[in-house]
């Protein structure tokens, strides 16, 4: 659970009342998976938790997918700020 409370989603918004931007979403969303996969490795048999794990994985594709294709460098400052593979 500490890792999730690492990810400072101030430095991801656009603004100061930034709360819909695609950047600040995926850092959200990462927040989130972080803590479902603490969860899981815990309670194995959660299947539910699971499937909305692999859903909100998904999701967070698709908006970096969306970031990738309006702007490569806002993309590469997500992927950099939040350890995430590409």
């Amino acid at each position: 659970m500490s890792e999730s409370t690492s990810i400072n989603l101030a430095d991801f918004k656009i603004h100061e009342t930034d709360t819909g931007s695609a950047d600040y979403q995926v850092a959200l969303m990462t927040r989130r998976i972080v803590h479902l996969t603490a969860h899981l490795q815990l309670h194995k048999k959660d299947t539910s938790s699971r499937r909305g794990l692999l859903k909100l994985v998904a999701q967070r594709r698709k908006l970096l997918d969306y970031v990738k294709a309006n702007s490569e460098e806002r993309y590469q400052k997500l992927l950099q700020g939040l350890n995430l593979r590409k």
